[in-house]
């Protein structure tokens, strides 16, 4: 019998393939989520056999979580912001740090429908994603998804760090 998923097919179907694709590589995976409070590590955990491959998810919503769960410097915060490709590089180097992944990915934005400012208006997501080994630099990546409302917003950022976290 199928049973309904929790989350949108779309979802559900690329949070399958991070499963399969994941324990076919043998890899662990670790999320750090700020604007997405946590819908990526939901969406893998809907998978049966998700334990598997999700290590940890860290959701960070503060910046004071950034800074005392994954060690972004407060220089970084107050430079370039939480929604910078600075503040999710720290952020995904923190979450690789404090897990035993083998990939992380994070994630910062601004989701709305307030809190957008010239520079970076609601729908601004910035993300990264490191793999252990490669090197110390993640990559990093900003998508402007504009200002389709907060849910649209989180469901197209979800997408996005399921994406990043294909082999």
């Amino acid at each position: 019998m199928d049973h309904p998923s929790l989350l949108p097919d779309d979802i559900a179907a690329l949070a399958q393939r991070v499963v399969d694709e994941n324990i076919a590589a043998g890899r662990k995976v670790a999320v750090a989520e700020s604007c997405t409070g946590g819908l990526v590590a939901a969406a893998i955990t809907e998978i049966a056999g998700s334990s598997a491959v999700l290590d940890r998810g860290f959701v960070t919503y503060s910046n004071e979580a950034k800074m005392e769960l994954l060690g972004v410097p407060s220089d970084i915060i107050e430079t370039f912001g939480a929604v910078s490709i600075a503040c999710v590089w720290a952020m995904a180097q923190g979450a690789l740090k404090h897990s035993g992944a083998d990939i992380a990915v994070a994630i910062s934005g601004v989701a709305g429908p307030g809190g957008g400012t010239p520079s970076k208006p609601v729908g601004t997501v910035v993300f990264a994603r490191i793999v252990r080994g490669r090197g110390s630099q993640p990559d990093g990546e900003l998508k402007s998804f504009g200002d389709v409302g907060r849910a649209e917003v989180r469901r197209q950022a979800t997408l996005c760090a399921l994406e990043l976290l294909l082999p």
